[in-house]
């Protein structure tokens, strides 16, 4: 929101210099998700994985400059030195500081951080954040195997492609000053000839977003949580649903409701509104955006969109018997009693099957336990033998075996809606029974009958 209000670039990177973690089917699923989202990068994807000749130049520089030194220390070596003084604070002690190890197998090259002072990150959500020097270690850019961490690859990567804000989550806050302490000193070795010029970008702006986190009030998890937007999607939410929703994870508009368009949105957008606390990622609220959007739309646009999601689902090529074009006859009550798509299936589902797909606890409450079954349910057979096959008239018939058997309509019509559709919940009946024919009506109220007897 914020690069399409600014006129900027949304970029989508790729940090993949960690090869062994690496997953090409995992690129492709968050390629996948922000197209479906409609959130199309203007640039990209930039694979850090084939930029390592700029990485390595980097390196090189900040090396001659002095700002690296090379470190043999294993965690072992570490915990030892730990244990031997009787404790201390926790992380890196300095110890290959300056004991002018050279480059080379099983050693990492590590940042020299300034033993005085501190950084301060100006961010634009939480403001100027301080960080002492002597609480941060002299941390890693280069592992043992030669490969650059992402640290430093994002600091390269920044200043190369001109990166003018970093929009990103709270969690990353506390490696933000390490960034700068890169950045400062990628531009301090770079020297003063006009061909450099390019990399002395000013540093970018930050904004850290507020955690999601779940009705626990904890982080979500990647192993706890459902967190990829793929499993949304295959779940029946629209993409401008979802696409809603994110953008209120931390902010809301302040004018108008919070069901909005894109360019609504980025209209209002301000990065500086962000709240600082954590966004309780709220599936029922959700779901509830959801089904207002579901009920925005048109009949044709409904039942294009639910075609959409079976044949993503392969529910196309299953066989169900299902038919669009009775489908589009009840979509309208279809679209008044969903949330999400995936809701659809067992609603219509007595449609489209030879005989209803029979839920036992209903049918045990609404047929075989109730005294007035028998009676209403050879009546319907009868009556709408003989009535005209619309929804108004089968209600009137269905009107009559109520006041026949001395029930309301809704407790006489309840087993002629199990024997028919499976369930005592569902589409308005009459309405369903148009759309279901006189002769599969007919045939399921015989078949409960005989089920009964």
């Amino acid at each position: 929101m914020f690069a399409r209000q600014q006129g900027g670039s949304f970029i989508l990177r790729i940090e993949d210099t960690d090869t062994e973690r690496n997953r090409e089917e995992w690129v492709t699923g968050i390629m996948d998700a922000l197209h479906w989202l409609g959130l199309d990068p203007d640039e990209g994807p930039y694979r850090q994985s084939e930029r390592m000749d700029l990485y390595k130049e980097a390196v090189d520089r900040l090396w001659i400059n002095g700002y690296l030194y090379a470190c043999d220390c294993t965690k072992d070596d570490l915990a030892h030195r730990i244990q031997s003084k009787g404790g201390g604070k926790p992380g890196y002690d300095g110890y290959c500081r300056d004991r002018g190890l050279e480059p080379g197998p099983g050693r990492v090259l590590r940042f020299k951080v300034p033993l005085e002072g501190s950084t301060i990150v100006e961010d634009l959500i939480r403001g100027n954040v301080e960080f002492r020097h002597d609480a941060i270690e002299d941390f890693v850019v280069v592992k043992s195997t030669g490969a650059p961490l992402f640290i430093l690859a994002n600091a390269v990567d920044d200043m190369d492609m001109g990166i003018t804000h970093v929009i990103r989550g709270e969690d990353l806050l506390p490696s933000t000053p390490k960034g700068i302490l890169l950045w400062r000193a990628l531009v301090d070795s770079i020297g003063t000839s006009s061909a450099t010029e390019k990399r002395r970008a000013p540093l970018p702006v930050f904004a850290h977003l507020p955690m999601l986190v779940n009705e626990r009030r904890q982080k979500l998890s990647k192993r706890k949580d459902p967190v990829a937007i793929e499993d949304y999607r295959d779940k029946g939410f629209l993409a401008v649903a979802m696409r809603n929703y994110l953008a209120l994870l931390g902010w809301s508009p302040k004018e108008g409701p919070e069901k909005a368009d894109m360019n609504e949105l980025v209209r209002q957008f301000r990065l500086e509104d962000v709240n600082h606390s954590p966004a309780f990622f709220d599936v029922k609220k959700l779901a509830h955006l959801n089904g207002e959007y579901i009920r925005g739309m048109s009949t044709e646009e409904f039942v294009a969109e639910y075609g959409t999601f079976r044949r993503r689902r392969g529910g196309a090529d299953k066989g169900s018997g299902f038919d669009e074009g009775v489908f589009r006859r009840v979509a309208p009550l279809v679209q008044e009693r969903v949330e999400i798509l995936s809701e659809v299936e067992g609603m219509v589902a007595f449609l489209f099957s030879e005989q209803p797909p029979m839920d036992a606890a209903s049918f045990e409450k609404a047929i075989q336990n109730n005294p007035n079954a028998k009676e209403i349910l050879q009546a319907a057979k009868n009556g709408y033998a003989e009535c005209p096959w619309h929804a108004i008239d089968i209600r009137e018939v269905t009107v009559g075996i109520a006041e026949m058997v001395g029930l309301k309509l809704a407790k006489a019509q309840a087993p002629i809606r199990v024997a028919v559709t499976g369930s005592t919940v569902g589409l308005p009946l009459f309405e369903s029974l148009e759309v279901l024919g006189r002769e599969r009506t007919i045939a399921r109220i015989q078949a409960a009958l005989e089920k009964l007897a």
